[in-house]
């Protein structure tokens, strides 16, 4: 290692110690915040922000980045980091200070007035807000520049390297089949004898399934845990503290235990990547197309599969005396129903894509001034319906069910297919190793987890998404496996 790249990497490291004091107080923000403490903790974010991107493009900084380009790399691993530090150095000088601290500071208030918007189901509570984001998403797609549309410099964001082109390439590609067969799943399961599962399930009992299941899967404790908030997510506080949050439904103990194989997906991504080199690109997941297929095939492929319930059915039948004369085939057939439904979070494989597809839509509109900010829940409710056959009937229901455009995530939608799509074919390239279908089988899921680790976790930020697609499974993303997933477990 040369004295320029350490030099660097420490700089790096730096960095990292400010970004996981924000996501600190982020996280408190989300799970434990006063109301009256909402402004002050926006100065904070907005300061730590500020602070972030003034280390990072300073010229000191830039000194040392061109100094270690020049001494070269010694291995594959630092050539990566330096790839990515440039790119990140690029992107970051051409915003200025005082635009990321706006950024910053709209955002944490943005996430308050969504909240109260969502709870009263008034869109024009959280309109003014969104306009300002829309305003600063535009702003700074401006200035990092774009090929084709707006869209692409922000997308860039979430899926290094993606194109809004490619994105309408495989959406297009896509969607026509999903279409077909997500109606066809949906009048499949409305003639099939699911029972309810309606019940009451104590949040206390829910807690230790969850743990239990988490636990048994992989995930460390000792360097994570689980909490409640609003909106089930997974964040980063440091290299062994992975905090991952759901919600409880005590009418339905399987909506908190599939949002925590989802937000558990993502901690094993997290506690996977090299804890030595956090703060740099290689200890760095790669993009969220690439961490949506973890949550999602443990979420999924894993937690929706005969194998896993036919192992965890009987457990689940000791906490809740209610379910002891369901079988292994009923409770299957009702935990894979295809319904339409208004919430995201809540839908079904079959049909989950569809809300991508709307959400995709809108946000490329609004920032190409194809749609105004207080026409989105009327184009909302018309493109739900042409997609689903219904509309919302509030905007709860409707375009305020997510917190994204809230977190200022323009672009950040699409890496949920793309997660979907990854997340079959990875499983698919993983499961023809006989021993990890063996294992999968018998409802033993290490092996499993070690290919990940091999084969994603552990490479972090090396290669681009793409390329470790390609690495993994010998091809660039496609969704023919995901379709074939589909069709076999629910037609």
């Amino acid at each position: 290692m040369s004295a320029a790249y350490h030099s660097l990497a420490e700089k790096h490291r730096e960095i990292a110690l400010i970004q996981s004091t924000s996501s600190i107080l982020d996280w408190d923000q989300e799970t434990n915040l006063p109301r009256k403490a909402l402004n002050y903790r926006a100065e904070q974010l907005s300061y730590l922000s500020g602070k972030i991107h003034q280390l990072s493009t300073s010229a000191d900084y830039q000194k040392s980045l061109e100094t270690a380009e020049n001494a070269g790399a010694a291995d594959t691993l630092q050539k990566a980091n330096l790839r990515e530090w440039r790119h990140q150095f690029d992107r970051s000088q051409k915003l200025s200070q005082n635009l990321v601290e706006r950024d910053s500071k709209t955002c944490t208030l943005a996430k308050s007035a969504w909240i109260e918007a969502r709870k009263q189901a008034d869109f024009s509570l959280f309109a003014p807000h969104l306009s300002k984001l829309l305003e600063l998403s535009k702003e700074k797609a401006q200035r990092w520049g774009y090929q084709d549309e707006a869209y692409d410099a922000l997308l860039d964001n979430y899926e290094r390297g993606a194109k809004t082109k490619d994105i309408v390439r495989i959406f297009s590609q896509y969607e026509p089949e999903l279409e077909q067969l997500a109606s066809a799943a949906v009048a499949k399961s409305q003639h099939s004898a699911a029972r309810s599962l309606k019940g009451s399930f104590p949040i206390a009992s829910q807690i230790k399934l969850n743990q239990q299941i988490a636990e048994s899967i992989g995930f460390d404790f000792d360097a994570g845990r689980i909490d409640t908030t609003t909106h089930p997510f997974c964040t980063t506080l440091g290299p062994q503290d992975i905090r991952l949050t759901t919600r409880y439904d005590e009418t339905d103990f399987t909506s908190s235990l599939f949002g925590v194989m989802h937000e558990m997906g993502h901690g094993l991504y997290e506690q996977g990547l090299r804890s030595s080199d956090f703060g740099l690109p290689s200890g760095t997941a790669v993009s969220l197309g690439i961490h949506e297929s973890q949550s999602l095939l443990w979420e999924a492929h894993v937690g929706r599969s005969p194998s896993f319930w036919k192992h965890w059915l009987p457990c689940a039948q000791e906490l809740f005396p209610q379910l002891q004369d369901w079988s292994l085939e009923e409770f299957l057939n009702t935990i894979n129903q295809a319904r339409y439904s208004y919430i995201r979070v809540d839908a079904d494989e079959a049909t989950y894509d569809l809300h991508i597809m709307l959400r995709f839509d809108i946000e490329r509109r609004l920032l190409n001034n194809e749609l105004k900010v207080d026409d989105v829940p009327a184009a909302w409710n018309e493109r739900f319906e042409k997609l689903f056959g219904m509309q919302p009937e509030s905007d709860a229901q409707g375009c305020l069910q997510d917190i994204h455009w809230a977190m200022g995530g323009l672009g950040y939608f699409p890496t949920y297919t793309l997660g979907n799509l990854n997340a079959s074919q990875l499983f698919h390239a993983a499961t023809q190793k006989p021993e990890i279908q063996k294992a999968f089988n018998e409802a033993n899921f290490s092996p499993l987890l070690d290919w990940m680790k091999t084969h994603i976790h552990s490479l972090g930020s090396v290669y681009l998404p793409q390329d470790l697609m390609l690495q993994a499974t010998g091809e660039a993303t496609t969704s023919a496996y995901h379709l074939a997933h589909l069709k076999q477990r629910y037609l």
